[in-house]
């Protein structure tokens, strides 16, 4: 398959009438239904094979008819209620027309998700600092090929659990406008431009190229003005403006829809300008429907149509028949439900209500059902293209090395007093609570890594440990830390029926993941620390069952212990524990664990993993990483955060974060404490900062020598960074947000207007720029040239790269526009071009951009695109100019025709 990155819209063409036509000539008898109209013909003679496999089959598992026509046959075979239950994204089975269950949640953000192994590619805010568009087409391709391989194996096992399906609830392409956002890191960042051209690459290279099949689909959300906060997004109303929706918020999904015919669209909680997302005419009708052509289906998020008629959400109606209908009627076809049950189970009452009419469900249907039908999911899967791909798709060499060259290029380097690279002779001290943090490597909505390489792995690999040493040194923040060990052998035991202690736990296995029969079997485990690829009790992929672990915890040392659990629950003495408790070396503590492995929303029953693990607060983690850095020639701390305190709707709230967002973005106090006492040793620190969102590094920015930005890189984590640091790999990666001194002076969070918020408009002093990252190389931009074509006023900008130096670099080339004397305000600046230019080490490039005319414009206050005339400034560099170097912008005084 040629791949090559993508800024055009995907010409894919559906079956037809002109296919209704050859099946004719070729002797076929076919009915058409198209846009209402029936056609009925039949030729005179029919091959009387043809015509009895015809006949056996129902006319929807008939592949010689176009897809509208099977669609329609089989909505017309089906009950009201049966219509209705297909709207649920656990559509059950529907035995006696041959339709089998289908689970349409899946997640495939940066890798297939929560369905055992996948290679784990950055997270999105990664990917988006890459600006690399053809990369970005071979990681969404690589990602579909280990999904079909996925979704296909499940099959063959019969397993048609969550998660298992081709429906990917990916990319997130809502606009990062707030850096206390959690779920920011899922985004492409805050700029619309960006955010499309990463956006349109990785959807083709999910749904695939086929003129027939969809490889996958992509469904693009949040819809609409959705970015936070967390803790009330069940219930918010945000106001935005007709011109910040034209000019920030709905940029994206339209000219996304319009560069790939996405398939799916998934609509917001919240509500904007009085109206939920999933029941708001003015987004879905108007816009989504209207002006943006979108025909495919819209899913709901989970449980935001109860949210309809919840007291404690919009509570916009009155019960969940109003709220069925409404969300219906708006254009929302499929709902995923949550606590609240299936709210389009009352469809059936809404139209015996005659709220809304069958028709409007058979609407729904069908675009569901046509997206099934697209992905081959009724024809024999020797005549689906991506049938073959087998589980050796998955993880390949391939993939890892893909992965790892997008870790590198997603890697932004912010600062360098002349440390970088080392040379790989330095004794270096690596210390920080990432620095063996498997949580970095994955952010969130993310599967199981195939290899994951922490940084201690990757330096201990490179440098031997005779030139590295590590040390944790801090927590993550407070009392929350990264360097949980799992309880090992040693310390579990359990009395046999003589009385005597032995080594390991007794452990009955149970078939009812709610221990509700006999234990299927008992065993002795020395620990608890497991990851099953198929069943213990049956064997099967789809697992379900339950675990009881008892005996004696016995620790080695007397301390203040932690613990952290995966799946597990459990008590000491007949107690469940919390927080911290303090146990005495060599003491028999009565010890009972179960867990119960089944279906919820953010977990699943594909290789299900359970764990048990504790540290001990005793230990001097603090002195033990400044003994290490006594030695060190080099300091290397890697540090920030995890999707463990930043992301969707959690219950944690500590200094700096609540809920999943962030209350203020300074690094956590435990780690800037000991960054102080170490640059005290007046050693030279290169600093790691792990994220998914902006930091204000400001004491690091005027203390320590190095600077890199980690946006959870993936599962090459370790190895990406050691290649950087040692000068193999030249840094690359841009910012795709701006980092802000704090968040002291930005609006507030609930506040959707963009006025001060992003590079555009943000009155402030930054940190570092959007755009921003340096590299080894030196490179200077020079000759700029610009043009007006004549016959349609495009602009052309051109201008010389030259490398004075020994490292081969891949410049980001961006393009930014400042319009002049406008009636309004306008940004202050705007990306409206970019390019991966490769410059040879000592060699030069040339680079052009064609802008076209209508990009010299500006949005007014009604929303309305108004063209410019008169003078505006572009730049062409390595970025905005704010901290580059000058002879690395070229700047054009341009009068716009």
């Amino acid at each position: 398959m040629k791949i090559s990155a993508i800024n055009i819209k995907n010409k894919r063409s559906l079956l037809s009438l002109t296919v209704a036509t050859a099946l004719l000539s070729s002797g076929c008898s076919v009915d058409v239904e198209e846009q209402g109209s029936t056609i009925q013909s039949s030729t005179k003679q029919v091959s009387t094979k043809q015509a009895a496999h015809s006949a056996k089959l129902p006319a929807f598992k008939d592949e010689s008819l176009p897809i509208e026509q099977r669609v329609a046959h089989l909505i017309k075979q089906m009950t009201l209620e049966e219509k209705v239950s297909q709207l649920f994204d656990k559509a059950p089975e529907i035995k006696r027309l041959g339709v089998d269950k289908y689970y349409w949640w899946n997640e495939a953000l940066h890798g297939v998700a929560r369905a055992g192994s996948a290679t784990v590619f950055p997270q999105a805010i990664g990917l988006a600092a890459t600006f690399d568009e053809a990369l970005i087409l071979k990681v969404g391709t690589a990602i579909s090929d280990e999904g079909r391989a996925k979704h296909h194996a499940f099959l063959t096992e019969g397993n048609r659990s969550m998660y298992t399906g081709l429906t990917y609830w990916s990319p997130n392409i809502n606009i990062f406008r707030d850096p206390r956002w959690g779920r920011g890191q899922e985004t492409y960042g805050e700029d619309p431009l960006l955010t499309t051209r990463i956006a349109t690459n990785f959807i083709h290279g999910l749904q695939g190229d086929d003129d027939k099949y969809l490889k996958s689909v992509a469904t693009l959300k949040h819809y609409a003005v959705h970015s936070g906060p967390e803790v009330s997004r069940h219930s918010d109303d945000y106001t935005a403006s007709a011109k910040d929706l034209a000019e920030t918020y709905l940029p994206a999904f339209k000219d996304t829809i319009a560069a790939t015919n996405v398939a799916s669209i998934m609509c917001a909680y919240n509500s904007v300008n009085g109206e939920p997302a999933c029941g708001n005419s003015e987004l879905m009708d108007t816009k989504l429907r209207g002006e943006f052509n979108f025909n495919g289906y819209i899913v709901s998020d989970c449980g935001a149509i109860a949210d309809f008629y919840d007291k404690n959400s919009h509570h916009i109606v009155k019960n969940e028949v109003e709220a069925a209908a409404k969300a219906l009627k708006t254009g929302t076809d499929l709902n995923c439900g949550d606590h609240h049950g299936n709210t389009f189970s009352y469809l059936v009452q809404a139209v015996e209500q005659g709220l809304v009419s069958e028709n409007d469900v058979d609407l729904a249907l069908t675009r569901l059902l046509s997206a099934r039908f697209k992905l081959g999911m009724f024809d024999s899967p020797e005549n689906v293209p991506f049938a073959h791909l087998g589980l050796d798709t998955v993880g390949t060499k391939a993939h890892l090395a893909l992965t790892q060259e997008a870790a590198e290029k997603s890697l932004v380097l912010l600062k360098n007093d002349n440390l970088l690279p080392l040379s790989g002779k330095e004794k270096v001290a690596l210390i920080g609570p990432n620095a063996d943090n498997l949580a970095v490597l994955v952010g969130n909505y993310h599967g199981t890594p195939v290899n994951p390489i922490t940084v201690k792995q990757a330096l201990a690999e490179k440098l031997g440990d005779k030139l590295v040493g590590y040390q944790v040194g801090s927590s993550l923040t407070g009392d929350v830390y990264s360097h949980y060990q799992s309880i090992s052998a040693d310390n579990f035991f359990h009395t046999d029926h003589q009385g005597n202690i032995q080594p390991g736990l007794i452990t009955e296995y149970f078939a009812d993941a709610h221990f509700g029969n006999q234990p299927s079997f008992r065993q002795i485990e020395k620990n608890i620390d497991k990851h099953w690829l198929r069943s213990p009790i049956d064997g099967s992929v789809e697992q379900e069952f339950a675990i009881k672990w008892r005996g004696i915890l016995t620790p080695e040392h007397s301390g203040s212990y932690r613990f952290n659990s995966k799946n597990v629950e459990f008590t000491l003495d007949g107690k469940s524990v919390h927080g911290a408790i303090t146990l005495e070396e060599g003491r028999q503590y009565q010890f009972s664990a179960e867990a119960k492995l089944h279906h919820y929303w953010h977990s699943n029953v594909i290789e299900p993993q359970v764990q048990l693990a504790w540290l001990n607060e005793a230990q001097d983690i603090n002195g033990q990483a400044l003994a290490a850095s006594k030695d060190a020639d080099v300091i290397i701390f890697v540090g920030g955060i995890t999707a463990n305190l930043e992301g969707e709707e959690m219950p944690l709230e500590l200094d700096g974060f609540s809920h999943g967002d962030r209350t203020h973005i300074q690094l956590p106090k435990s780690q800037e404490r000991l960054l102080k006492q170490l640059a005290a040793t007046g050693k030279p620190i290169v600093f790691v900062n792990m994220s998914g969102s902006a930091m204000a590094l400001n004491w690091q920015e005027q203390n320590v020598e190095a600077i890199i930005q980690g946006f959870y890189p993936g599962e090459a984590t370790g190895s990406a960074l050691a290649r950087l640091l040692y000068g193999e790999a030249n840094p690359s990666g841009k910012l795709p947000i701006t980092f802000y001194q704090s968040v002291a002076d930005l609006p507030d969070f609930k506040d959707y207007s963009m006025n001060n918020r992003t590079y555009k408009y943000y009155q402030g002093d930054v940190l570092y720029p959007f755009g921003y990252g340096l590299s080894y190389a030196d490179v200077n931009y020079s000759q700029g040239e610009h043009s007006f074509n004549k016959t349609n006023n495009n602009l052309t900008l051109a201008a010389t790269l030259t490398n004075h130096s020994k490292f081969a670099s891949e410049e980001v080339v961006q393009v930014y526009l400042t319009l002049v004397d406008t009636p309004i305000t306008t940004p202050q600046k705007q990306l409206i071009d970019f390019k991966r230019v490769q410059v040879a080490a000592n060699g030069s490039a040339q680079v052009s951009f064609t802008i076209d005319r209508e990009l010299l414009s500006y949005i007014d206050e009604q929303g309305q695109r108004q063209q410019h005339q008169g003078k505006a400034i572009l730049t062409l560099g390595a970025g905005q100019g704010i901290k580059i170097p000058q002879h690395q912008v070229v700047t054009f005084d341009v009068n716009v025709p």
